[in-house]
């Protein structure tokens, strides 16, 4: 099946896993504290399950690579997969806030070539599936993201992870120009820089495989870019899951 074709047949699990968040959450969350000592909740667990079940019916023979699963994180030997982050912004979800996502990300020989991101208390879904080919929906309306014009006569603003920025990151954005910076933590972050309402955001190796998988892809396919501090290009699929550091900026600023 082309990648194009897989991405649209998941957009609408991807709409209903995100009203079947806010149901949960509505609902009551139970919420415990894994061995990583990261929080979790059986509403982590049950949009995990309904969209790897979806993902398994379109792909069965591409293998998936969850955050909330055991199996393949240990196989380092795969160049074809997915990386599922059901929940990405835990502290977000459990907390009521908005800024919680629910992400996957399609890895064709290492590297991101398709992404989905829905989210949901922001009614805001994105996805891509090659160069050229990143949109998003909102109020009913689908917009791609790679023709949207970016006003680029304002100061260049980036996201932060922390309020704290360290000197090594206050070096890159002195590089950069950047004038303004706000915290963000899920990876709603690398929609709203390819949506052109940020510029970028710079973070110093951290988290998972997972955690940025699907927000590459939309944001390369919008027409930005995801490095390392040394411009080299972030392929997937490494021992231990684990991210180098990371440049993001969009096409306004490159």
């Amino acid at each position: 099946m082309e990648i194009k074709k897989i991405i649209e047949n998941l957009i609408d699990t991807f709409l209903k896993a995100g009203e079947l968040s806010l149901s949960i959450r509505k609902a009551g969350l139970k919420k415990e504290i894994k061995s990583d000592n990261t929080p979790v909740s059986n509403g982590d667990l049950e949009v995990n399950k309904f969209i790897t079940k979806k993902i398994f019916e379109i792909t069965p023979n591409i293998p998936i690579i969850s955050e909330e699963n055991s199996e393949n994180k240990d196989n380092s030997n795969l160049k074809d997969f997915w990386l599922v982050d059901p929940i990405d912004g835990t502290y977000s979800y459990i907390n009521g806030l908005e800024e919680f996502t629910i992400n996957a990300g399609l890895i064709i020989n290492n590297k991101p070539v398709a992404g989905l991101i829905n989210a949901p208390a922001k009614k805001r879904m994105f996805y891509s599936y090659g160069e050229g080919k990143a949109f998003e929906i909102t109020n009913g309306k689908t917009i791609n993201l790679s023709t949207k014009n970016i006003l680029n006569n304002r100061p260049i603003k980036f996201i932060s992870y922390s309020n704290k920025i360290k000197p090594e990151i206050q070096k890159i954005y002195e590089k950069i120009g950047v004038k303004e910076n706000v915290k963000m933590k899920s990876s709603l972050k690398f929609c709203v820089v390819a949506a052109g309402e940020y510029d970028g955001y710079v973070a110093e190796p951290r988290a998972y495989e997972w955690d940025i998988a699907a927000g590459h892809a939309i944001l390369e396919h919008s027409g930005g870019t995801v490095t390392d501090f040394d411009g080299k290009e972030i392929l997937y699929g490494k021992i231990g899951l684990k991210n180098p550091s990371l440049i993001l900026k969009n096409k306004n600023i490159l």
